[in-house]
């Protein structure tokens, strides 16, 4: 017991110290929203004014992203009138991370005060209306990363040992994200997003097995940082690019670069909406 007492003492001042390093880095007022940009959706960044950047070496006790389409740094500005910090580059069990290092970027964001997060992901779809390059709007997940970031000692000034898990995406801001989509003639629709722990891609067998759970797409991230947001009282929103078709009965090879190829494709179309609804 007094190990794992220990271990969360430790992780609470890991974050707390990479929180106190990044407000030493920037002026102004703190962040409201947060942004987690996935796998090659990380040119929103560039719609943020008097941007601070800072890299992910630079912040003590902070990972350092290895995914390919994950620039690795953070950056602190203003984006439709609101003072964002925007995480360009996540990370994933895959990695060789932990749910402590996944955690971070949100765990810090939560510090320096945020009170909602727009989270981003490329995934492959299994639902078969679903096209490539369609954004799919989150409204609830399945997690089957084997792991959750809430194991171990639970910091009650941060949440409670059992967060409700009812409305985990707000609804009424993925209503709003699919009004958006609608009023900009973006393709988009709402649907639940199940995360397995990769790297690999999925078997035709197990892409059955995960549609017949419920799931029309399937990625390798963003359930943690959203069961974080649950935790610490943070409105979530979620947006996931669908780079690949998954349909077990005409399963083509796909390779990274494709995935990348199709994300920064559809990166455009989704900088819209995010801007659109940030004002």
């Amino acid at each position: 017991m007094n190990r794992i007492i220990e271990r969360g003492t430790a992780l609470k001042q890991r974050i707390e110290n990479a929180a106190a390093a990044i407000s030493s880095c920037h002026r102004g007022a703190p962040p409201e929203t947060a942004l987690i940009l996935g796998t090659g959706l990380g040119a929103v960044v560039d719609e943020i004014s008097d941007a601070v950047t800072l890299p992910y070496g630079e912040i003590p006790g902070f990972p350092v992203s290895t995914a390919p389409g994950h620039e690795g740094q953070l950056h602190i500005g203003q984006l439709s009138g609101t003072r964002v910090i925007a995480f360009e580059g996540r990370f994933h069990l895959y990695e060789g991370w932990n749910m402590d290092d996944i955690g971070m970027p949100m765990r810090v964001a939560c510090r320096l005060g945020i009170s909602s997060a727009i989270i981003t992901n490329a995934c492959g779809g299994m639902n078969q209306e679903l096209q490539k390059g369609d954004l799919l709007i989150l409204d609830d997940h399945i997690n089957l990363l084997g792991a959750n970031p809430l194991t171990g000692a639970n910091v009650d000034e941060w949440g409670p040992r059992f967060p409700d898990m009812s409305e985990p995406y707000c609804l009424e801001s993925a209503h709003r994200l699919k009004q958006i989509a609608d009023e900009q003639q973006i393709r988009a629709s709402r649907g639940v997003y199940v995360a397995v722990s990769g790297p690999n891609l999925e078997t035709r067998a197990e892409y059955r097995m995960l549609r017949s759970l419920g799931a029309d797409v399937v990625g390798m991230s963003t359930i943690p940082e959203v069961i974080i947001c649950a935790h610490e009282g943070i409105r979530a929103s979620a947006i996931s690019v669908v780079t690949d078709l998954c349909d077990p009965e005409d399963l083509k090879k796909v390779s990274v670069e494709e995935i990348l190829a199709v994300a920064a494709a559809a990166e455009p179309r989704l900088t819209r909406i995010i801007v659109e609804f940030l004002k």
